[in-house]
């Protein structure tokens, strides 16, 4: 116990420079989270079948919007070398090349997602949510861009250890869109009664809002001079477009396995019926308030290992490692108790169908086992990220999450026909695995730069 205090003491300053950094990241990654609850909670109580469609939507659309914001990380490890070397103008052309990066990466998933709409039919969801499903996923789609070019900027403010800037943007353009989706989905002030193509469309318009201001943010603060210089005076060309590449593709595609994990439970879930769809949103729901966290303190983990990488002071990168690792069991704990005393009734916050929160129920015993492993591969993904070392996270989730996870779910949900439980069970399986191996990576990464 004393080692552990002292080991708690020594280490203090790293847990406050990495949660004096993660919490405005925390508090705007809330504002979208709390956005999927409004989101979430107003059309299932506008009806169970429009929840049952944005259910598959949301889990489709996300997990390619989170492989395109994946590749937007590109730009942390660049700005946190640069950044630690005061290469103010070099940092303001990765921004301005990162933008064009990230549009084509944009087309190539909007044409990927408009091939998914054109062959909806094929995945066997239920026939009486396909005419909700089909104007919600097209405007779905529409608002990915907006979302790609935003997250470009924050990846910049937050690059720069100024993280606040988009806590404050992400936090008015989610209130916007909470407010638009009270108008529009229940027909208020004159307008018509939308439902879940409401949702859809509060949700486009908010995050055009959100590009807009984050564009205005760069243009009007005088602290950003130096960087529009750079922005000026430094050309898009092709070196920079592919280092982007290299270093995007790899994060975005670790990420896009992750979320297509989920995307994946989700389609296995829809075989299953619209009541089991419900209940799996709500769940998932839920469940991006620890990973909002996790992703927050993340985001700090691999700041500043990028700065220190660029500093070469590699034992700060391990400390730094170990104090977000700390961090985030700490969150485990609390968010498992509130799971635990909550379960039994957390669904009917969501829907007042007893059907669907007696499924919800049998899914939340999962939610908190998978938490561990959540948590902690999220700080050594980040980690890596922070070091550049995005191939090996890249094949890492392809291995736990696509060759482990995925058919597991399948087995046991269906083989085993233990129904949405079993499908679920591919959560703590591929996150226990992801977590083995890269942690062993990151042994590998200390053992070569600290001999």
């Amino acid at each position: 116990m004393k080692q552990i205090i002292r080991k708690i003491s020594s280490n203090k300053d790293l847990y406050n420079s990495l949660i004096k950094l993660g919490i405005p990241i925390i508090i705007g990654q809330f504002g979208a989270i709390i956005t999927g609850l409004a989101d979430t909670i107003m059309v299932g109580q506008h009806s169970t079948a429009e929840l049952g469609a944005a259910s598959f939507v949301n889990n489709v659309i996300n997990a390619f919007i989170i492989l395109g914001t994946g590749f937007s990380y590109n730009l942390t490890p660049l700005i946190g070398e640069n950044l630690a070397r005061r290469k103010y103008l070099v940092i303001g052309g990765w921004l301005k090349n990162s933008l064009v990066a990230n549009f084509t990466t944009t087309l190539i998933i909007s044409v990927i997602l408009v091939g998914i709409y054109l062959n909806l039919d094929l995945l066997n969801q239920p026939e009486e949510l396909i005419p909700l499903i089909r104007p919600y996923y097209l405007i779905s789609t529409a608002s990915v861009i907006f979302v790609m070019l935003a997250n470009t900027f924050r990846q910049f403010v937050e690059g720069i250890a100024n993280p606040s800037v988009s806590m404050w943007v992400l936090l008015a353009g989610n209130l916007l869109n909470i407010i638009g989706n009270y108008i529009l989905i229940y027909g208020k002030f004159g307008l018509p009664e939308m439902g879940l193509f409401g949702a859809g469309l509060s949700t486009f318009l908010s995050r055009i809002v959100i590009l807009g201001l984050f564009v205005w943010v760069f243009v009007r603060r005088t602290a950003y001079t130096r960087y529009r210089k750079g922005v000026r005076v430094i050309p898009i060309n092709r070196r920079s477009w592919r280092t982007l590449n290299a270093i995007g593709w790899p994060i975005g595609l670790q990420q896009g396995l992750e979320a297509g994990t989920f995307c994946m439970t989700a389609i296995m879930i829809g075989w299953l019926g619209s009541l089991e769809l419900a209940a799996h949103q709500i769940a998932i729901t839920i469940s991006l308030i620890s990973f909002t966290i996790y992703l927050g303190l993340g985001a700090a983990v691999a700041i500043r290992v990028s700065y220190y990488k660029g500093a070469n002071d590699w034992n700060m990168v391990r400390h730094i490692s170990q104090a977000g690792i700390h961090l985030a069991l700490v969150v485990v704990l609390v968010i498992c108790i509130m799971l635990f005393t909550t379960q039994s009734f957390i669904g009917m916050i969501f829907t007042d169908d007893i059907r669907v929160n007696d499924i919800v129920k049998t899914l939340i015993p999962i939610l908190m086992l998978y938490q561990l492993g959540d948590s902690v591969q999220i700080i050594l993904t980040n980690a890596l990220r922070g070091l550049s070392d995005v191939k090996a996270i890249m094949w890492i989730s392809f291995i736990a999450y696509f060759v482990v996870a995925i058919p597991s779910g399948y087995a046991l949900g269906f083989t085993a026909h233990w129904g949405a439980p079993g499908v679920w069970m591919a959560y703590p399986i591929g996150f226990v695995c992801s977590v083995t191996l890269f942690t062993y990576r990151m042994k590998m990464q200390f053992g070569k730069h600290l001999r």
